[in-house]
């Protein structure tokens, strides 16, 4: 798997351990000597693709550098039900005070990982790839992107600032336009950020053809229905890359992609 940015990942999860520790774990701290040491496992309670063990271990290293952690599978792999993952052992007050922030972690990545690679296979065969979007978790998105590469998918931008994207918000700034908001859109961005690929989100028919003809890279078809996919797809007639994005599930997605878009 591409690793993980790990000083930026080491930041966050001081700051998850600042928010659960505060100043001690009182009931570690009360309860368990000092000189007692424990071994945890972290076992997969149903199928799986793992995700997050890099996190793991940043979250023992950060409260304990005698803690040890044994990776039994590595991220991206998939685990079975009861399949032991990961072993953690050292001195038990840093594993107790670690094991909700890691399993957080563990589980939330591993949750993304696994229906990611469920859609993912719900595709297999067809030419079409399974992407993200930018609705994460403030403050995580690099770990919740990651955990869909980890899943079979691929990431989309990964914020504002390195793809254009033209939604109906910024078509509604320009409405008045001639002679199609969509065109002058489309040609501020390219005069703007000429190195940058530029896609616009279309509704309806009509917005599709005017963002080929002003010359998007990718055009997103928007909560279309299969029949206006298909047309969309024939208009387009592969003059830009296109991705359709709404009312997408487990039941629908297939269909979605026999409409012969690249991506969803």
């Amino acid at each position: 798997m591409e690793t993980l940015p790990l000083g930026w990942v080491r930041k966050l999860v001081r700051q998850a351990i600042r928010e659960d520790v505060g100043p001690g774990d009182v009931t570690t701290l009360a309860v368990v000597p000092a000189n007692a040491r424990a071994r945890a496992m972290f076992v997969a309670r149903e199928p799986i693709v793992v995700a997050g063990l890099p996190v793991v271990r940043i979250v023992f290293e950060i409260l304990s550098r005698r803690v040890r952690m044994e990776e039994l599978v590595k991220d991206g792999q998939r685990a079975e039900a009861g399949q032991p993952i990961a072993v953690v052992e050292g001195p038990a007050r840093p594993i107790l005070t670690g094991e909700r922030v890691a399993l957080n972690y563990l589980k939330r990545l591993c949750g993304i990982a696994t229906l990611t690679a469920l859609f993912v296979k719900k595709v297999e065969g067809l030419n079409v790839q399974i992407l993200d979007t930018r609705k994460t978790t403030p403050g995580s998105r690099i770990l919740e992107k990651y955990a869909v590469r980890c899943g079979g998918g691929r990431n989309h931008r990964m914020g504002l600032y390195d793809m254009v994207v033209i939604k109906d918000n910024h078509l509604a700034a320009l409405r008045d336009a001639k002679p199609h908001p969509v065109v002058v859109a489309v040609r501020k961005a390219r005069e703007r950020w000429p190195n940058l690929l530029i896609e616009v989100e279309a509704e309806d028919l009509d917005q599709v053809r005017w963002a080929v003809e002003a010359g998007a890279d990718w055009i997103m078809l928007d909560n279309m229905d299969l029949e206006t996919l298909r047309e969309a797809v024939r208009i387009i007639d592969g003059r830009a890359k296109i991705e359709a994005s709404g009312g997408v599930t487990l039941d629908t997605v297939r269909s979605i992609a026999e409409c012969g878009v690249d991506y969803i």
